[in-house]
């Protein structure tokens, strides 16, 4: 089938890996079949949450190793999958493990940078996505002028600031050669508060040239009470016009959900699951109109959701016509494309077209982008799924 062909060309793993991990799964239902990305959703489609340093191709991790001259544990693109690759669901510790298989290889590399910027939007066009919004910690990519120095490097000569220029870079030529639109936001993390403060600032200097916001992402229990840096920063980036989005509700309580709108002045929720478990909450939510980044099949690999697709959180969504986008996440590690969530969203929880359709329309109306650009992104998408502008779903 043509989804594992490009999942085999693009690096993310074998037809027979993917067909049995799904399988696992689906668990209590009959094995996945191997869709075509046609079958299930062949329109123009917009993503909002995927991490870049998650969706980085096996193969690139392996020729940059060898040029930098970094030993890896394994020395096939198959045997390094098999240890990066989640193949069962795993706590969300385990998953954030993953990232130490590879992140020094292309941490503090310029070349390194930029190619896995460029790569990624070739990815997402073979998916038939339309508009695309990545997020990155420039200082998780960076050699200087962070503290302290990830991945345990040696100190190098490559400061957050640059890591943005080099991502900014990669993407603008992507655009330019696969014909999607594709723009960054900032990740603060939650367990480096003295970070934040920085990554305000890198978003008002690139505003212009890519970066259209800011997300806190990591260990939900670090609360901003007791790390005041994150509301700083955020109230900073209020003040700034700079859009806004954080990972709540993905492991944790509706509360730290809760902090993310009324604190952090959130616009978007990543993940936000754990919304449903306070009623009057989702219900302000709904309200609102808040828009929830659901990303299902990331949601069981790290433990966040029920394994039981059909009692995922997003069928909740999905019936009460909610605000949200359905997006990879971290398809490196999950060994998946935006396809693959289509087609759980379609054969285990009921999603039809029309929903696929009004989603992406709702994301489009939510994404991150200048009033003019998203009303031309909203008439693209009108034009592909033969509707006019009014239609009422």
């Amino acid at each position: 089938m043509l989804i594992m062909v490009r999942r085999a060309a693009s690096g993310l793993g074998s037809p027979a890996l993917c067909s049995a991990r799904i399988s696992k799964l689906s668990g209590h239902l009959c094995a996945m079949a191997q869709p075509a990305p046609e079958q299930v959703f062949n329109k123009p489609k917009v993503e909002l949450h995927v991490h870049l340093d998650g969706a980085i191709r096996v193969q690139t991790i392996l020729d940059v190793a060898k040029r930098r001259g970094i030993s890896l544990p394994a020395t096939t693109a198959q045997q390094m999958k098999e240890r990066i690759i989640l193949q069962e669901p795993d706590t969300l510790t385990g998953f954030l493990g993953k990232f130490n298989e590879y992140m020094h290889v292309v941490a503090g590399d310029r070349e390194a940078i930029q190619r896995i910027a460029f790569e990624f939007v070739e990815d997402k066009a073979r998916e038939g996505v339309l508009y695309v919004e990545v997020r990155y910690s420039p200082h998780l990519l960076s050699n200087c002028k962070v503290e302290p120095i990830p991945w345990n490097q040696k100190q190098g000569d490559l400061c957050p600031d640059e890591v943005v220029r080099l991502v900014n870079k990669g993407l603008s030529e992507g655009e330019r050669a696969f014909r999607i639109k594709a723009r960054s936001i900032l990740c603060c993390m939650r367990h480096m508060p003295s970070w934040s403060d920085d990554v305000v600032e890198l978003c008002e200097i690139y505003r212009n040239e890519g970066v259209v916001g800011i997300d806190l992402a990591g260990d939900e229990s670090l609360n901003c009470e007791a790390n005041p840096d994150h509301r700083k920063a955020y109230e900073k980036a209020v003040r700034a016009g700079i859009h806004r989005t954080v990972h709540a509700g993905e492991v944790g309580p509706a509360a730290v959900v809760r902090e993310a709108v009324e604190v952090l002045k959130t616009e978007r929720v990543g993940h936000g699951y754990g919304t449903l478990g306070d009623p009057d909450l989702y219900r302000e939510l709904l309200a609102q109109d808040m828009h929830f980044e659901v990303c299902p099949l990331s949601s069981k690999l790290t433990g966040a959701c029920n394994s039981d697709f059909t009692k995922h959180p997003v069928i909740t969504f999905m019936r009460d016509k909610a605000n949200y986008s359905l997006n990879t996440d971290d398809p490196l590690i999950f060994n998946s494309t935006l396809n693959d969530d289509y087609f759980l969203a379609q054969e285990h929880m009921g999603f039809t077209e029309e929903e696929f359709k009004r989603l992406n329309i709702k994301s489009a109306k939510s994404c991150f982008l200048p009033e003019k650009e998203k009303n031309e992104l909203l008439s693209r998408l009108y034009e592909a799924y033969g509707m006019i502008e009014s239609t009422p779903f």
